[in-house]
């Protein structure tokens, strides 16, 4: 039972480090390169 409780507070862990990671890749500004790519992607398909 203490196993369990012990796996339970590894995965609590990798969860909220996960969280993290992720959080701060949403805050991250998308780099103009990629904004050029998708504004050509958009005219060559009509402006859809």
């Amino acid at each position: 039972m203490a196993d369990e409780k012990s796996k339970a507070s590894i995965r609590e862990q990798i969860n909220e480090n996960l969280k993290r990671v992720y959080e701060q890749a949403l805050q991250e500004e998308v780099p103009d390169r990629f904004k050029e790519l998708l504004a050509q992607l958009k005219e060559k398909e009509g402006g859809k």
